[in-house]
């Protein structure tokens, strides 16, 4: 049984409880993005969209013209004098805006540089390995960097290493380009492939 303190306030036994007042029970509501319908608060708007004569309306009989199609009426520049409303389908709107936002964030994606590393003694499995690395980068939009590093004595064999980019630059032509012809840099090979832009489909 709970104890009546001071004030004939009773403190809960058990559970949590916050010197602010119960966690949760008035949760902020979130502001949407747009005023649409009836939350249009205005006396006049300035109506545009499809199958509509655009031009200055009592916002009652835009909202009519708005239900008459199906629509909504959704405020687009509430900055303007008077405000300016579109009358489409809003759930649609959302759906594009977010699908448009999503493809521009793609589009800025910075591309990364990806390292591929071979010795000139690199066998078929780990050639075929790695190649299915470098093409799974390339089609995420990274460039991909193939070196063959040459160690010791093995700096004799930069034929091989030339061979062996040629053959990685075949392999992943499908999903990258090379820049330029394999080139020594110190005691390595490399070579610098960009991705392909995506096929059309035929």
């Amino acid at each position: 049984m709970a104890v009546p303190q001071k004030g004939g306030f009773n403190r809960p036994s058990g559970g949590n409880f916050n010197k602010g007042g119960f966690r949760g029970r008035f949760v902020p509501r979130k502001e949407a993005e747009h005023r649409i319908n009836n939350f249009i608060r205005v006396p006049q708007v300035r109506l545009v969209g499809d199958n509509v004569e655009v031009g200055v309306y009592n916002t009652q009989d835009a909202l009519k013209i708005a239900q008459e199609q199906g629509l909504d009426l959704v405020e687009i520049s509430p900055q303007a004098d008077p405000p300016v409303c579109k009358v489409i389908d809003y759930n649609k709107f959302l759906y594009d805006k977010k699908k448009k936002e999503k493809e521009m964030k793609a589009k800025s994606k910075v591309s990364e540089v990806k390292e591929i590393r071979f010795t000139p003694n690199t066998d078929d499995h780990d050639f075929n390995f790695k190649a299915k690395h470098a093409e799974n980068f390339l089609k995420e939009g990274n460039k991909v960097k193939a070196y063959v590093q040459f160690k010791g004595r093995a700096i004799q064999f930069k034929d091989r290493g030339q061979l062996l980019l040629l053959k990685f630059a075949e392999r992943i032509g499908e999903f990258g380009t090379l820049e330029s012809l394999p080139k020594m840099e110190g005691r390595r090979m490399l070579a610098i492939f960009t991705p392909k832009g995506k096929k059309k489909a035929s």
